[in-house]
């Protein structure tokens, strides 16, 4: 249990929270959310204690050990990868290094002997004996194999240091347990892994996350950073999300619609209640959902972009037909033999092993990069739109927002109070519109991209990565748009939900070729085993 008392952070010009008092009790997992600078990442900071609050003090129960996932990837690089993830319980990796040390020592002592049976009791006591079977256990889980175990951190990619670092986290069962981001870099396998892991976790977890579909599996409550302070809501991220857009509702409606609205909000806890999540916590879940009043419902000061993509005609009969693509990068195979044909009504979605993979396939259909053997053809109806993962030259000029994005306006669209209109819907307000797009962030960058995309009218939009850099807002935002729009998607995606809701067919490039299911959503793909099965035989 950790117990937050008056914690309050303020800098010289602003307040991130003030007062706040909220208690994270065993057995639950509580998604930390809020917009994006709203402070998340600080309050885990803080919580962790890797940072002073400006008042008040966080206490954690008596005996018991806080986990934190960090993302220091480069600290371990001269350890083996075994002797990284035990380091994660730090008493039992000093005791286990005080004894061994003591072993090897060549004039060994009475003292030493009395040392070590004194090290070798507390070592039991921490479960020590065990340590490197459940070491092992967690990076299994987390597809590193057994053959890496003994390597050194230096010789792991990026991605398996990531994998590493979380396995060092939940080592040990730790009683409370800090997330932020955990699913980054993960693939599904591992992701779904994590997800039973946290369902059967029985201590506190308090996790930062943008991945919907997390939340939702994972999450008993929801710890809503929001005016300056944190409010508990019983239940997942889409409980939280629908309830708060109803209290809203209600709140803007006349007297004479507000008994209506109530019936509203008052059936859909009621309904959520009844299909609360059947993981370990479903039980106590609905006993605490069955006691929500309307008073524990509050609007959100959220602001969501209008994202809305109108094609200005329909695909004929041919989309795009891709004939024995091969691309090579630094004498590495990247795309082998990769051959498809796309229909005018699909919403695909690209799945791979490796980003790179998905990225280069993307760069070759968009024109960008020139296939070591094959060809690609559009058909004469398309237009595409285009959002790469990398942004960098798009961006790299001084000009302002408003300026940037009138590149991409029509005749008719080149008014200072139409573009100023757009951008204001895309949540850049006033002044904003001014800055450099040089300076700008990750999230407003693709903000921008959307805009310019929208812009276009193009029928077909090829999507790397979308949701990358985006808050839940815009992610939700871009979703709900990406679900109206009536021509054709192309894209690639580590969000559960972006894909389980948009893509009607799933390509999967392997190494090999490519596993290609029509008519069918993501969850069907990932539950069929033949198709597994193939994929794993093409990946060999």
């Amino acid at each position: 249990m950790i117990t937050v008392s008056d914690v309050s952070l303020h800098f010289s010009d602003r307040k991130l929270f003030d007062d706040v008092n909220i208690k994270f009790t065993p057995g639950n997992c509580y998604g930390l959310i809020g917009a994006n600078g709203a402070g998340k990442s600080t309050f885990l900071k803080i919580l962790a204690g890797d940072i002073q609050p400006s008042t008040g003090n966080v206490i954690l129960g008596p005996n018991e050990r806080l986990a934190v996932l960090r993302q220091n990837h480069y600290d371990f690089e001269e350890y083996t990868v075994l002797e990284t993830v035990i380091m994660g319980h730090e008493q039992l990796y000093k005791v286990m290094k005080e004894k061994d040390a003591i072993y090897m020592k060549e004039d060994f002592s009475d003292e030493d002997g009395i040392r070590a049976a004194e090290l070798e009791g507390e070592f039991a006591e921490l479960n020590g004996w065990e340590a490197e079977s459940e070491a092992s256990v967690l990076l299994q889980g987390l597809n590193i194999p057994e053959e890496l175990h003994d390597s050194l951190m230096s010789e792991l990619t990026g991605g398996q240091k990531v994998k590493v670092l979380l396995a060092q986290a939940l080592f040990g069962k730790p009683d409370v347990l800090l997330l932020d981001e955990p699913t980054n870099g993960l693939d599904i396998q591992s992701i779904n892994w994590l997800e039973e892991f946290l369902i059967n976790f029985e201590n506190t977890v308090i996790v930062v996350s943008h991945d919907r579909h997390f939340l939702n599996k994972v999450c008993t409550h929801m710890a809503d950073l929001d005016f300056g302070k944190i409010k508990l809501y019983v239940g997942n991220y889409d409980f939280w999300l629908e309830s708060s857009q109803l209290a809203a509702k209600l709140q803007s409606q006349s007297n004479a619609k507000k008994e209506e609205q109530i019936k509203e909000l008052q059936d859909f806890i009621a309904r959520f209640s009844a299909n609360a999540s059947k993981s370990k916590q479903a039980t106590s879940r609905k006993k605490m959902l069955d006691k929500i009043t309307l008073d524990d419902i509050q609007p959100s000061s959220r602001r969501y972009p209008f994202v809305g993509f109108k094609p200005e005609r329909e695909i004929g009969n041919d989309l795009l037909q891709v004939e024995n693509v091969s691309v090579t990068i630094d004498g590495k195979k990247i795309l082998d033999n990769i051959s498809f044909t796309l229909n005018k009504d699909d919403k695909v979605a690209f799945v791979a092993d490796n980003d790179i993979a998905t990225t280069t396939l993307f760069r070759v259909i968009m024109g960008d990069l020139t296939p070591d053997t094959g060809s690609v053809r559009w058909g004469v109806t398309t237009t595409q739109a285009y959002l790469a993962k990398d942004t960098t030259k798009e961006f790299s000029s001084d000009i302002t927002i408003l300026d940037w994005l009138r590149q991409y306006a029509s005749k008719e669209e080149d008014d200072n109070t139409f573009l100023r209109s757009f951008l204001g819907r895309m949540l850049f307000s006033g002044d904003e519109v001014l800055k450099s797009v040089n300076v700008l962030s990750g999230g407003e960058k693709v903000r921008c991209m959307l805009s310019k995309m929208m812009l276009s009218k193009a029928n077909v939009l090829v999507l790397d990565d979308p949701t990358n850099h985006l808050d839940l807002e815009s992610i939700t935002a871009l979703n709900d748009g990406l679900m109206s729009f009536t021509g054709s998607l192309l894209f690639a995606s580590h969000d559960h939900q972006f894909i389980q809701t948009l893509a009607n067919r799933i390509i999967a490039l392997t190494p090999n070729g490519v596993v290609d299911r029509a008519e069918t959503t993501y969850d069907e793909f990932l539950e069929n085993p033949d198709v597994q099965a193939r994929i794993a035989e093409l990946s060999a």
